[in-house]
């Protein structure tokens, strides 16, 4: 098993540190006055700092000390948090996420306009920091009143191993002011009981400094939760109480000689097998939470999933065997093998879910910047974040989501003057939601903005040859036009969007998930685009149906029920194609014709009706086998092109089964169903 890569770890982690910075900023920019917000943007850059200096990212810490310095005085209520500070900490939070990603790139003056900007913004322009500066003490103020405090201190057993350096909290205590130090080396046991590493030392303090209590908590804000600290002021310093009880710490914690005995009263050493025990059971708890969560590489997920396929095929082959023996024990086993394998899937299912909180979080940044960047006033509206979609669907949707989302705001949204003109609120309303529907997961873009202009799609379709001139088309025909390559309906194409400018690669890109696109529009209202998403990539329940001699799958969230077609009726719906259902007509494909199977239809065919939202069509075959849980293989790149399915599996028998494209086949339904209408 490969080590994991320290930097790696390192840049996971800024990632994320990043990006609670980003959401702590955001929620500031709504509440400046909130102090909460305001302490966890301090902890995040100040965690940022640490880490970066930790791991030899020399170039971010010294800048990132910038921006914790400017939020460090809005915290002690120095200047006041305001919006061009939020907007100037938010730009520099790009620079930092450059230097983590690419810390030996040329990265320019741009540090340096960020820095002056940052600087402008606390109204304080009489120093223009140097990017190289890392550690720039904050000493140049006006004389403050010395205080002289006594500091303990223990971390827990197991601080070095997770990468906690003592000597570097030490360190840092010595940097703010005169200090002694002693390490309380008691609870240090015998050579033979000693494991190397566990930390066994706890340290006392003296420090005489001008710093107030938050410089002190500053300095183990990173452990500050499972560490014992005790920090007491001392009235006045004595010259003999200043001087160092021990030599300072120079080597190893763990290797650190026994203190000699210490003659001052109140500078009496912690004790030392209780610590030890409490250290303990902090580790103890410590231990307890990271077992909570396990951080595992993606491609590891990926690999099990893969493993897991191939266990639901070889299963699906020994069900078959055992159904065609007279063995009892074997079908026993085969019963048992199927249940574990499904329950194994279920499991591995749920790994690789994510609710889609994380992908929503990513646009509020976007929609922030493109309200400063347009002059429009964007309120931006999350629901069902908490719906929960394959780990690859989230990915693969960012992109096609920041089209939309530009889209909505650049050519949906009116400026502030057209919105009150016409009657609405100043603020425009994006709303981003997602809601589980059967197999599926429904990703909405809502605004309420202008609507799209169905006279100026047709006219430009039809003088791009899309359609002919007068061609009858249903509303939900004329507006997917927009996501035909190249179409855009804008008199003036920005720097942000053109409607239809990316609308073909979101179209593309839904589809190579199995997915679709449904688009409403009300004029002067708003567009709400809808994507409708299959829960999981890898492994579906499906139908599995005989047509002819071959064999197909059909997914079984999309099935609604299964009725008999007799042979007469069949005969009697040629020229219709309807079944009436419950005192509807639903279309149906019969898929003999559709594959050219070539083979006269069975004496009993059945009709498997299907549906995608609220449209339903009947889909005819031969033959319904069964449930069969299906493993889903892409098909070659030579039937990229072939729309009717979406996948093959294996079965059983090792014979391949193509898997149907839902969307695709309701949608040949429906425009059958309109060209019949239309001829009347």
């Amino acid at each position: 098993m490969s080590s994991l890569d320290p930097v790696a770890v390192f840049r996971t982690e800024a990632a994320e540190c990043l990006e609670t910075i980003e959401a702590g900023l955001l929620d500031l920019t709504h509440q400046l006055d909130d102090k909460d917000l305001v302490d966890a943007v301090f902890r995040g850059l100040h965690t940022l700092k640490g880490s970066g200096s930790m791991f030899g990212f020399d170039a971010l810490a010294a800048f990132t000390h910038h921006c914790e310095t400017a939020f460090d005085r809005v915290r002690k209520g120095e200047v006041p948090a305001t919006a061009e500070l939020v907007a100037a900490v938010l730009a520099a939070q790009d620079h930092m996420r450059a230097l983590v990603d690419r810390p030996d790139a040329d990265h320019g003056d741009t540090g340096h306009k960020l820095l002056a900007q940052l600087q402008a913004a606390v109204g304080d322009n009489a120093q223009a920091p140097a990017v190289a500066a890392v550690a720039a003490p904050v000493a140049a103020a006006p004389a403050k009143k010395t205080t002289t405090w006594r500091i303990r201190f223990g971390l827990p057993s197991n601080a070095m191993a997770n990468g906690t350096n003592p000597l570097g909290l030490l360190d840092e205590l010595r940097d703010l002011g005169e200090c002694s130090i002693r390490a309380n080396t008691a609870a240090i046991p015998a050579l033979d009981e000693l494991v190397p590493t566990e930390l066994y030392v706890s340290w006392d303090v003296l420090l005489t400094s001008e710093q107030d209590r938050s410089a002190i908590d500053d300095v183990f804000i990173f452990v500050m939760d499972d560490m014992e600290l005790d920090v007491q002021e001392i009235a006045a310093p004595s010259a003999q109480a200043a001087e160092p009880a021990a030599p300072v710490v120079a080597a190893p914690a763990a290797a650190l000689p026994v203190a000699p005995p210490v003659s001052k009263p109140e500078f009496k050493p912690v004790e030392a097998v209780p610590a030890r025990k409490e250290a303990a059971a902090v580790a103890d708890h410590r231990q307890a939470k990271a077992t909570e969560n396990v951080r595992v590489p993606a491609e590891r997920l990926d690999e099990l999933m893969d493993r897991v396929g191939e266990l639901v095929i070889a299963q699906s082959r020994l069900s078959q065997l055992a159904s065609a023996s007279t063995d009892i024990a074997l079908r026993s086993v085969s019963e048992e093998i199927e249940r574990l394998s499904g329950e194994l899937r279920d499991t591995m299912m749920v790994l690789r879910m994510v609710p889609v909180a994380t992908l929503f979080s990513r646009f509020r940044r976007l929609v922030h910047d493109l309200a400063r960047e347009t002059g429009k006033v964007i309120e931006l509206v999350t629901e069902g974040e908490s719906t929960e979609v394959d780990k690859t669907v989230i990915e693969r949707l960012a992109d096609p989501l920041v089209h939309l989302v530009r889209n909505s705001i650049d050519h949906g949204l009116e400026t502030p003057e057209d919105r009150l003109a016409a009657g609405k609120l100043e603020a425009g309303t994006v709303t981003l939601s997602a809601r589980q529907a059967g197999g599926e997961v429904i990703i909405s873009i809502k605004d309420d903005g202008r609507g799209i202009n169905r006279e100026r799609v047709r006219a430009k379709a039809e003088s791009s040859g899309l359609i002919a001139p007068g061609q009858p088309l249903s509303d939900s025909e004329l507006l997917q036009l927009i996501f035909a390559p190249g179409f855009s309906t804008a008199a003036q194409i920005t720097n942000l969007s053109g409607r239809g400018v990316g609308m073909d690669v979101v179209k593309k890109t839904v589809e190579a998930l199995r997915g679709a696109i449904d688009i409403e529009s009300v004029p002067g209202e708003g567009s709400e685009v809808s994507l409708r998403i299959p829960l999981t990539l890898a492994i579906i329940d499906g139908l599995l149906v005989r047509v002819g001699s071959g064999r197909y799958v059909i997914p079984l969230s999309a099935v609604e029920e299964c009725l008999e077609l007799s042979l007469e009726e069949d005969l009697r719906s040629r020229g219709r194609s309807f079944i009436s259902l419950r005192d509807s007509l639903v279309p149906f494909l019969r898929l003999r014709d559709l594959f050219r199977t070539g083979t006269k239809p069975d004496v009993h065919q059945k009709v498997v009706v299907i549906s995608t939202g609220t449209e339903r069509v009947g889909l005819v075959v031969d033959q319904i086998i069964g449930d069969h849980q299906t493993v889903i293989k892409s098909m070659s790149k030579l039937h990229n092109d072939v729309a009717t399915f979406s996948g093959a599996t294996i079965l059983g028998d090792g014979s391949v089964a193509l898997i149907l494209d839902v969307g695709h086949l309701v949608a040949a339904g429906q425009q059958q169903e309109t060209q019949m209408r239309v001829a009347g």
